[in-house]
């Protein structure tokens, strides 16, 4: 017991230890008020068992702004760069505000390939074009990639990927532009790249194949880029923001603009509460619409005639399972037969496969076509050793990226990749485009853009540079252990009986991951309450976690949960499926739901796994695909 209390202490000052430090810096430079607001930020999203205040507190905070006292900022949009822009407007003392029509995360930003890459395909374009906006491109990524990646520790990390190479000019290639990748990241560098021979190249990486469709194998460069838990980091900025202030909520929708008395200006929105029905008006200074694919929508609101911002692309990635790739190892292929990019990420325990985009339609619930996937299995066949199956697809999906148009620009024959701020009706800010690896520094020019537009008064500038999101402060990767060795897993059986489980290394380290420093929490639900079973044979997830998330990370229904809060959906569809009763038995019981909403959450929980397209989703005859999704 002494020894548990040891450790219980040895956590407390590793998770004040970030503040300490910015004590110091306050203390050497009180007259700096950015200084004192980050300690203050610092300390409360640090602080033991940080929750966001309930969603009903939200909503109230919502909807008592007033034209009179209005928010400083209204938020609409609650991905990546909405969350983000929410979080860097509260930690300057700005009233906060943010609505988001579906889920935190639902659209996007839970659809990504999962890296924080500096965006090495810009280098070469910036290096054979002479295009030094590319390489300013590569620079903010490459900054943004490493700031990422220590404000969100137990959710992202660095991702060695390997190149293969088929003759020696490919070796020499690759390797001297992965070296150039590392010479432009300077301090910022995660690791050096370097080239394995063959052999190196498939101890490492043992089902990449040697030889094959008349060309043999030369080595491999590997570089490093970064990794995350994409939903689990949009949610935690959601968590973030609001434990800083902001009234964050989800399941809320802008049903239109708000115009003051000469019409000039929008200063606010009505919202519709879709859980509950009820509409509310909320009043702003300035409006920032961080809707991604779907601002184009939020603009036309103000004026039905604005030039369109976005280009919508679709990205499909299927999932596979883990013996594709080797634990630890990527597979990025820059330049297939037809000019595309194919890659193999171990992620979750599982590989995602992938390509670059193409053109899409914007929809609410993009589905990926039979030949996308086929494209990516008949793509990465040709550089594995092993049999590629369809049947082998344990989940597909597709995810829309809003490449942004400069409605200012006067010709738009090229499409920015870089992300655009404008303001094209005063009092509504849109931003849109890049990519998720920025969405911090996107976030920080909407903000200045809202100062500008309203004349706002900052309490300081800009902090999130420099600040871990909820469940940072004090992880580091052996914090599993005292997970391991503390708690146990108490688990009903179906005759209602409770039996101790170990809290294993599996269920530690995913707990630790994807929760930081606030695992603790959802392990004392696990030994406390019952809920310490799996919800899903061969995955991590506990029962605990549904009644965790309901509690204090905004989960209001099934499908926030099986694809957002927890990775199931996209890891395992047919599982996910098999789950779902159970996690809307518990969720039931957190928001007290009668018999017809569990019967209509499990219907729309069935209904969104259907997009997801792993074999047993899809319609097969004698092996082969029939053509019916």
């Amino acid at each position: 017991m002494a020894a548990w209390r040891l450790r219980r202490a040895g956590a407390a000052l590793a998770a004040s230890s970030a503040v300490a430090v910015a004590v110091a810096a306050s203390s050497a430079s009180a007259s700096d008020p950015s200084a004192v607001a980050l300690d203050a930020a610092r300390q409360r999203v640090a602080q033991q068992g940080a929750a966001p205040p309930p969603r009903e507190a939200q909503r109230a905070a919502l909807a008592g702004s007033t034209l009179a006292e209005p928010l400083d900022v209204l938020v609409i949009g609650g991905g990546a760069t909405g969350c983000g822009a929410a979080l860097d407007a509260a930690t300057r003392g700005l009233r906060v505000g943010l609505v988001e029509r579906e889920d935190f995360s639902s659209g996007t930003s839970s659809r990504s390939t999962k890296l924080i890459h500096g965006g090495v395909r810009y280098l070469e374009k910036a290096v054979f074009n002479l295009d030094y906006g590319q390489l300013k491109l590569v620079f903010h990524a490459l900054k943004e990639r490493k700031q990422v990646i220590e404000n969100a520790p137990h959710l992202c990390h660095a991702l060695p990927c390997m190149t293969p190479c088929f003759n020696w000019f490919e070796v020499v290639y690759y390797w001297f532009g992965l070296k150039f990748y590392d010479l432009v990241a300077g301090r910022r560098l995660l690791h050096l790249s370097r080239y394995y021979s063959v052999d190196e190249s498939v101890e490492l990486f043992p089902t990449l194949a040697k030889n094959g469709h008349d060309r043999s194998l030369r080595g491999t460069v590997v570089y490093y880029d970064g990794q995350m838990n994409d939903s689990r980091l949009n949610v935690g900025l959601a968590c973030t923001a609001a434990v800083v202030g902001a009234a964050v909520l989800n399941y809320a929708e802008v049903v239109s603009l708000i115009r003051d008395e000469s019409g000039e200006r929008i200063i606010g929105a009505r919202i519709r509460d879709t859980l509950s029905g009820k509409e509310f008006e909320t009043f702003a200074k300035v409006i920032i619409n961080a809707a991604g694919p779907f601002c184009d929508s939020v603009r036309k609101m103000a004026n039905s005639n604005v030039v369109p911002m976005i280009s919508p692309s679709s990205g499909v990635h299927i999932v596979l399972p883990d013996y594709y790739s080797p634990e630890g190892m990527g597979l990025i292929v820059p330049k297939t037969k037809d000019g595309r990019v194919v890659f193999m990420l171990p992620w979750l325990g599982r590989t995602i496969a992938g390509t670059t985009d193409s053109n899409t339609a914007i929809t609410m619930l993009p589905e990926p076509h039979e030949d996308e996937i086929q494209f990516i299995l008949d793509a990465i066949s040709d550089y594995l050793n092993v049999q590629v199956r369809r049947s082998d697809v344990l989940s597909a999906w597709s995810g829309i990226r809003p490449l942004a148009m400069d409605p200012s620009a006067k010709n738009t024959e090229s499409i920015s990749r870089d992300h655009v701020v404008f303001e094209d009706y005063p009092g509504l800010i849109t931003i849109t485009g890049g990519k998720w690896t920025t969405y911090r520094s996107m976030a920080e020019d909407a903000v200045n853009a809202a100062v500008r537009s309203g004349n706002l008064k900052p309490a300081n500038g800009c902090l999130t540079d420099n600040l871990h999101i909820v469940g940072g402060y004090g992880w580091d990767p052996a914090s599993f252990t005292v997970l391991a060795q503390n708690y146990k897993r108490m688990k009903k059986t179906y005759g209602g009986k409770v039996i101790p489980g170990a809290m294993d290394s599996a269920v530690s380290k995913h707990l630790s991951h994807a929760y930081g420093t606030l695992a603790e929490q959802v392990a004392t639900i696990a030994q406390n309450e019952g809920l310490g079973k799996r919800l899903a044979h061969g995955y991590p997830f506990l029962e605990a976690e549904v009644a965790y998330c309901a509690r204090h990370e905004y989960c209001e229904s099934a499908v926030d949960f099986v694809a957002r809060r927890c990775r199931l959906a996209f890891l395992d569809t047919d599982a996910a499926g098999r789950a779902l009763p159970r996690i809307i038995e518990i969720l039931a019981s957190e928001h007290k739901w009668d018999k017809a909403r569990k019967k209509v959450e499990l219907q729309k929980g069935r209904e969104f796994l259907e997009t997801f397209k792993s074999s047993k989703n899809a319609q097969f005859s004698d092996g082969k695909h029939n053509g019916k999704i």
